[in-house]
């Protein structure tokens, strides 16, 4: 009877999440109703599934107690408006009903189209029009009138008696009480922008628009029966059974080939087997039979497409567009991916189980993860929006909520509070004072009804879908920004509908790898095969240097923690930094499993093992469960559990699993079959207790080895070539650090940096020789066109001889061109700066207008004399401060009006273990972590006056509420500590140093 019911999917809208809703219609006995959110199908099938699970667990209950079932006939359709104005609703017959109305509000979506104000024809969808509308035309047999009751007394003599079965109950279901009434007050507020007592309210639902019975519902038609017989003819005749599927199946596209599926099979085995050539030679029986039980289970599954769809994106990413990429994640797992190059990772090689991959019993779709450099990645998703059909073929969506600061501005901003009022809510210090005020407290109650409800739809960061079915048929797409049609609902509903994606990424680190094996073959001539990894892993001279922790601009091995890490294990090898990449990540390191796996690295005779599986398992990490396949091979190998199961099991206490009765099962099946293989029950206790503390925060091995394999790849290219290196590193715009420190890395590696020139430099940095130009992209307050236009017109027509020339090619402003003189980058012309900043008052003064008039004859300035115009190199290193944001041709420390440089340098450090000791620190970065109490901690990062980097700690108790004061050098005095022979301060004295002004600022 409810024909017209809102989700919180109803953006700034409705109130009440899907769960809600099915729980308000059990408790009141309502049978049938309508999911019809506001121009979106987000909750369509979340609606139908949850349904369907109560009216099966209600059932169930009903048997056992010889009661009559429940059921909860759910139907879903969508409702259309344009300028906030309800146009009609759509109610899907059927599921192809459904796909009707998706494509319809698609195609408006993605033409940027407005809706029309009458619905066209539609054949397998039910439209119901407002009361409100006036109608003076027979409607279709698809079309209705939607009455609400307290409209029923405008009936009288109303034309549309001439069409009684036209007319049908309307009672709008938004809120659920005078609470959500207030709530959806907000919400309108902020969806408008406007304060909460300017929402006009039209804009708004009727304070009515909540669920009743089936009974009042109807007493409320009692003298129109009709009204209500249409209404059940209407629902009745809405089937989407075809939706229901007790086991999930796979929506993805059947078959790669237009031959078919059999085909496929075919085709990934030639392809496979051909790869496992290449990678293993002829005669490798253990990679054969992996390979033979991979590809079992790949066909059991059904996943042939979906290996092969990956392969074709990668074969026109390293084919076509000579593109590198990265497989990664569980994918890596598999010798499939291995062999058809998906990945680099030799699973054999590193014992990685593909059923962490893929496996009989996996009910959840597995995904690969490719990763491109950051500006190639579009190329690659224009490719498969290309290739495959129209409509089966999109972007994965997702959809943000509300987070706590951001609620709290905006509620602030609707109830019209000044910033700073709004600013003193948002600080956490000022808890306890906020708590005495009434209007914070209002804030903090609309803020608990409003956190994590569904605030904005977006666009995944690469997941992409492909479809058997039109994708239509599930969703209606969006088209955001980016260009291509994305669906409305985000990954664990896809999963759940029964998609696996295909992850596009990038990242900035392929950027680097691949511009500098560019540079390199374009400088040197040397042609540097990058994936020749085996090679790599085997140097001692990238392994020495990998042992002194110093890798700056390296992917993922650069980072304070990873350097202090490294240092620490003195990480010489390519396992050792597999494990790295894992215990690195917070959950690892604050468990206190990172310090125990540094301790048995350092004394592996020492460890104890719980038992002899326990040893023979995780002997490569002492004892230590660092990986997700660690779980597994517990599970395995010590309980008997078959690989399947054990993969389950991992999943389930990673969180991922939402059936706690399945997981209690597998649970029980842990302990009975470890007691089956003759284990002590204290044994079995202590192994499951390490077993579930860690599972829930661990790392896929895989995913640790694809990350160690770019490392290694980022590390020979330094190693080898360290100028072409760094100087892609910069061009793909750094890595964990600011730029300053890469430039400072490309000047150690002997490397003259010049500022930008007009006739040297490009929009990026160049290096030809020992020579590198900084770019004009790096240049704050240069706009694009400049950029753009200044190299380009240099290489058409060949350097600039002066600035007049200069001016007249490039048609420059006269702001712009104050910005290149200001960081020499005319010095060509011979001049100092302060006379090329007079000279360009001469040519272009205050006006804008250009001077470029096609002139027949080129007529010259006059020249005039100028008296000597002092120049100043702290000036310059302003400059060079404010526009590049550092300074080059100085460091920081040139700043200081002191020539302290500290009692220690970095270097010496470790003679100093114990001492209390004053050094002079240029600030790099910091990191903010929180104690056991609470309080904040601090961990910094400097350079020393010789280039050398070493770290900090801040306790609370030492430290001021902020020790730090931006970037600069700081005067440090403390305690040096050493953990593992990596020497740090404990810091006790903290300040910032003074430095020279700026001339041109000081009066």
């Amino acid at each position: 009877m409810f024909l017209n019911v809102h989700s919180s999917y109803s953006l700034k809208y409705g109130t009440m999440d899907i769960s809600t809703i099915i729980a308000q219609a059990r408790a009141l006995n309502i049978h049938q109703l309508v999911l019809t959110d506001i121009n979106n199908s987000t909750g369509a099938t979340e609606f139908i599934r949850e349904c369907t699970k109560q009216g099966i667990f209600k059932e169930a209950d009903d048997v056992q107690k010889g009661n009559i079932p429940y059921q909860l006939k759910p139907v879903t359709g969508i409702e259309f408006r344009k300028d906030e104005k309800l146009l009609y609703l759509g109610i899907a017959r059927n599921k192809e009903g459904m796909r009707e109305l998706n494509e319809f509000l698609s195609y408006h979506n993605i033409q940027n189209i407005p809706l029309p104000d009458d619905a066209p024809n539609f054949k397998n969808v039910f439209i119901i029009y407002p009361f409100s509308k006036g109608f003076n035309k027979t409607l279709a047999s698809y079309e209705f009138v939607g009455i609400r009751n307290k409209q029923l007394n405008h009936l009288y003599k109303h034309p549309l008696l001439q069409q009684k079965d036209k007319l049908v109950v309307l009672h709008p279901v938004t809120i659920t009480d005078k609470i959500t009434y207030r709530l959806h007050e907000y919400l309108r507020a902020i969806d408008l922008n406007t304060l909460l007592s300017k929402v006009p309210d039209e804009f708004k639902c009727s304070r009515d628009e909540f669920f009743v019975s089936e009974d009042d519902l109807k007493k409320y038609f009692d003298d129109y029966p009709f009204i209500l017989n249409n209404t059940q003819k209407l629902i009745n005749d809405c089937d989407l059974s075809a939706y229901f599927e007790p086991v999930i199946q796979s929506k993805n596209r059947f078959a790669y080939t237009r031959e078919g599926a059999d085909f496929d099979k075919v085709l990934l085995r030639r392809i496979a087997y051909k790869g496992l050539e290449y990678r293993y030679g002829k005669n490798n029986p253990v990679a054969l039979e992996r390979l033979e039980k991979e590809l079992r289970i790949i066909e059991f599954k059904k996943y042939c497409a979906y290996f092969l769809i990956t392969f074709d994106i990668v074969r026109y990413a390293m084919g076509k567009c000579k593109f590198y990429h990265v497989g990664r994640g569980s994918g890596a797992n598999s010798i499939v991916a291995y062999c058809l190059r998906i990945t680099d990772v030799d699973p054999i090689d590193l014992d990685l189980y593909f059923e962490r991959f893929l496996h009989e019993k996996r009910t959840s779709p597995p995904d690969f993860d490719i990763d491109f450099a950051w500006d190639e990645r579009e190329t690659i998703q224009k490719y498969i929006f290309k290739k495959y059909p129209l409509g089966h073929v999109a972007f994965l969506g997702t959809m943000s909520t509300f987070k706590d600061r951001a609620i709290i501005r905006e509620i602030g901003k609707v109830l019209g509070l000044a910033k700073d009022e709004i600013d003193s809510f948002s600080d956490p210090t000022r808890e306890w004072l906020n708590l005495q005020n009434l209007t914070y407290k209002k804030i903090k109650l609309v803020h608990s009804m409003m956190r994590e409800m569904p605030n904005q739809r977006s666009i995944h960061a690469g997941g992409i879908l492909i479809s058997e079915e039109p994708i239509t048929y599930y969703t209606a797409l969006d088209l955001p920004p980016k260009g291509y049609p994305t669906v409305q609902w985000d990954m664990y509903e896809a999963e759940l509908i029964g998609y696996e994606k295909f992850d596009i990424l990038s990242q900035r680190g392929i950027g680097h790898i691949r511009e500098a094996v560019q540079l390199i073959e374009k400088n040197k001539g040397d042609v540097v095969d990058i994936h020749d990894f085996k090679t790599f892993k085997d140097d001692p001279k990238l392994n020495e240097i990998l042992k002194e922790g110093q890798p700056i601009g390296c992917f993922y091995i650069e980072s304070p923690a990873m350097r202090q890490l490294l240092k620490k294990l003195k990480c010489d090898n390519y396992l050792t930094l597999v494990a790295a990449s894992s215990i690195i990540r917070p959950g690892v390191a604050s468990s206190g499993m990172m310090k125990a796996f540094i301790e048995r690295y350092h004394a592996p005779d020492k460890v104890v093992y719980l038992c002899e599986e326990m040893k023979e398992q995780l002997k490569e990490t002492y004892g230590v469960m660092v990986y997700q396949e660690d779980v597994i091979k517990v599970c395995h190998y010590f309980a008997g559990l078959d690989l399947a199961d054990s993969d389950i099991l991992r999943k389930a206490m990673s969180g991922k699993y939402r059936s706690k009765l399945a997981f209690d099962e597998l649970v029980n099946k842990f302990f009975i079959s470890a007691r089956a293989q003759g284990h002590s029950e204290e044994l079995i206790q202590e192994v499951w207790r390490q077993i579930s503390s860690f599972a829930g925060y661990s790392f896929s091995k895989a995913h640790s080895a694809s990350f160690a394999v770019e490392s290694y790849q980022s590390l020979f290219l330094k190693t080898y070539y360290p100028k072409e290196f760094m100087v892609a590193v910069l061009n793909n715009y750094g890595g964990f650090y600011t730029r300053w420190v890469y430039v400072h890395e490309l000047q150690k590696t002997g490397a003259k940096v010049h500022l930008p020139c007009v006739n040297k430099s490009d929009d990026v940095v160049n290096i030809k020789d020992n020579d590198a130009y900084l770019g004009f992209i790096g240049v704050q307050g240069l706009e694009n066109k400049f950029i753009e236009i200044i190299p380009a017109e240099r290489r058409k027509n060949g350097d600039y001889l002066d600035l007049e020339q200069f001016v007249k090619r490039t048609q420059i402003t006269l702001e712009q061109c104050i910005l290149l003189i200001r960081l020499c980058a005319l010095r060509f012309t011979g001049k100092d700066k302060k006379t090329l900043l007079w000279d360009i008052y001469t040519y272009l003064g205050h006006k804008k207008k250009k001077l470029n008039h096609a002139e027949l004859f080129n007529s010259e300035h006059k020249s005039y004399s100028l008296p000597e115009l002092e120049n100043s190199q702290i000036e310059d290193a302003y400059n060079e401060l404010e526009l590049l944001g550092y300074p080059l041709n100085f460091n920081m420390f040139d700043f200081l009006k002191t020539n302290y440089r500290g009692d220690v340098m970095a270097a010496d450090l470790h003679n100093h273990v114990g001492k209390t000791v004053k050094m002079v620190g240029n600030y790099v970065c910091e990191k903010t972590v929180h104690t056991i109490k609470n309080t904040k901690m601090w961990f910094g990062t400097f350079l020393d006056a010789n280039g050398d980097f070493f770290d900090t700690t801040h306790f609370p108790n030492t430290t001021p509420m902020y020790p730090f004061k931006g970037k600069g050098c700081y005067l440090i005095l403390g305690k040096v500590v050493e953990d593992f022979n990596f020497p740090s301060i404990e810091v006790l004295k903290f300040a910032k140093l003074d430095i020279y002004m700026n001339p041109v600022a000081v009066d």
